[in-house]
């Protein structure tokens, strides 16, 4: 069967392992390929053309990859569901994203159903991996009696992820499709930018968060495309991801600052029981990291922590590697390639180093945006050329870019700016916690008060007033006196998408029910 360099498939090496799913069975580099093909012409022959939708919820497994790569070459639109989601969230997205198919796991087949009756979505247009429902169709019909052959009239599609939703409903964030031919596309150089090449065959990826998420999807896959076996995680683990670096060696893995601290919480011996030399870059990002943090996963794993800028909308283009960061700390990096970081203030003049206000990113190579069916708030996010997010930040003399908060999430208090990042970075390296979340909450006098709220360690539990006691004495001299938080709450686990992303408007808004928000 002829490969195609599109997916980076040697010929030569049909029998060379593409994945190694979760359960660790191992697919083959010809399976998955002609797996892909079969899908992209079952997806063709139910009648969708370049420019239309389909929306999958599925979890880390062969399947996610293949519905990936076929909307990579039959010119459609994915948008992948999050899972922790319910009914009427995912039928607002299925609904919103305009998909003509559902490809949706047995796991979820309930809550998906949900959705299906509430949007009036066709179930004959519903396909499930993994077994089957009545009404609906299984996933292995959509390639059944396909060629494994690639389909004719290929064109490069795009995904449309939805935005976490931290303000209001989520958005899609929506490109229009590559005019280039795939045959020109290079589909790996994502990852080009830190260090890694085509022609470093030996590359093992450990997909250890969400696919479903931007930041793993646009990571795992060109690892993929370049020929790299793909590790699948199916949920993280830090025992459990640590053994699969030690007998796969592992050499790339995108994580996120929980996932840190859920490996540092480890005792020092279960770390030192694996053999995690292979690593040459752990990238992570998708939240903000305390550098304390950051400096322990340094002083264990080495100088391989690469730390990006970036956002679903394409915002930001910043890498910084250990070497970098450990003289500039607690920095996000410097614009790379043709990619440009401003801070502009509220009038939208780009203000000098060391200033403090919102940043807004431009580059020839990311593509402009949309917020799908919002043309307000895309006109919002917009500058000229530059766009933005709502980051808060400051770039040094030398360019390197150091973010304060979400301009979202910023306390004012008695005309003050708190910056809530500053004190979770803080509260984040106590012994006791695992998670915190800062962020501000009424006060008749000041406006706003700030308010902690923290999730423990297991076995790190204790009287809530010890516990709480313990942390503002921790805070004492670390934090000025007007960051201290007022009040500390405690929760078994605070709101987070498995990508790390906080859902503080879950914790914040219970507060300013019937009163005006000071920002």
């Amino acid at each position: 069967m002829p490969f195609d360099n599109l997916w980076g498939f040697s010929a030569s090496h049909p029998s060379a392992a593409a994945i190694v799913e979760a359960d660790e069975r191992t697919v083959s580099q010809a399976d998955l390929l002609a797996g892909v093909n079969q899908l992209s012409r079952g997806l063709q022959s139910l009648g969708l053309k370049r420019g239309d939708s389909i929306a999958a919820m599925l979890p880390n497994s062969r399947e996610a990859v293949e519905v990936y790569l076929a909307m990579q070459q039959v010119g459609l639109y994915l948008t992948p569901i999050n899972y922790h989601l319910v009914g009427p969230e995912i039928a607002y997205i299925l609904q919103d994203c305009e998909a003509r198919v559902f490809i949706v796991h047995q796991r979820y087949l309930e809550v998906c159903r949900a959705a299906v009756e509430e949007t009036g979505f066709p179930a004959e247009k519903v396909f499930i991996v993994g077994g089957s429902s009545d009404g609906f169709r299984r996933y292995d019909e959509l390639k059944a009696g396909q060629s494994p052959l690639a389909p004719e009239n290929r064109s490069l599609g795009a995904v449309m992820n939805y935005t976490s939703g931290t303000t209001g409903r989520p958005k899609g964030v929506r490109r229009g499709l590559p005019e280039t031919s795939i045959e020109e596309t290079d589909l790996g150089s994502a990852l080009y930018a830190y260090g890694i090449a085509r022609k470093d065959a030996d590359n093992v990826h450990l997909l250890a968060c969400p696919w479903y998420h931007t930041a793993p999807l646009v990571m795992a896959t060109p690892s993929v495309h370049l020929g790299h076996t793909l590790v699948i995680m199916d949920r993280f683990d830090p025992l459990r991801a640590l053994e699969l670096i030690e007998r796969y060696r592992v050499t790339i893995t995108h994580l996120v600052p929980t996932q840190f601290v859920r490996l540092l919480a480890l005792s020092e011996d279960e770390r030192r029981r694996f053999d995690t030399s292979s690593l040459r870059h752990v990238i992570h990002g998708a939240a903000p990291c305390a550098p304390e943090l950051k400096r322990r996963m340094i002083d264990w794993l080495g100088p391989v922590i690469d730390e990006y800028y970036n956002s679903t909308e394409g915002v930001g283009g910043t890498i910084i590697f250990a070497d970098e960061w450990l003289r500039k700390p607690g920095s996000v990096g410097k614009a790379r390639n043709d990619n440009r970081i401003v801070i502009m203030d509220d009038d939208g003049q780009i203000l000098p180093a060391g200033q403090i206000g919102t940043v807004y990113s431009t580059g020839m190579n990311r593509g402009q945006f949309e917020y799908f069916k919002d043309p307000q708030k895309t006109a919002q996010s917009k500058r000229g050329e530059y766009r933005t997010v709502g980051d808060v930040g400051y770039l040094d003399e030398e360019g390197y870019l150091y973010l304060s908060d979400r301009k979202a999430d910023m306390i004012i208090s008695g005309g003050v700016n708190i910056y809530p990042a500053e004190i979770e970075s803080v509260l984040i390296t106590h012994p006791r916690v695992a998670d915190v979340a800062v962020f501000g909450i009424p006060n008749s006098e000041w406006g706003e008060e700030v308010k902690a709220v923290v999730e423990l360690l297991p076995g790190k539990q204790a009287e809530d007033d010890q516990v709480r006691a313990e942390l503002f004495e921790f805070l004492q001299g670390r934090v000025a006196r007007y960051k201290l938080p007022r009040s500390i709450d405690f929760m078994t686990a605070l709101p987070r998408d498995p990508n790390g992303k906080l859902y503080k408007r879950h914790l914040r808004d219970p507060y300013w029910v019937g009163q005006q928000h000071a920002i």
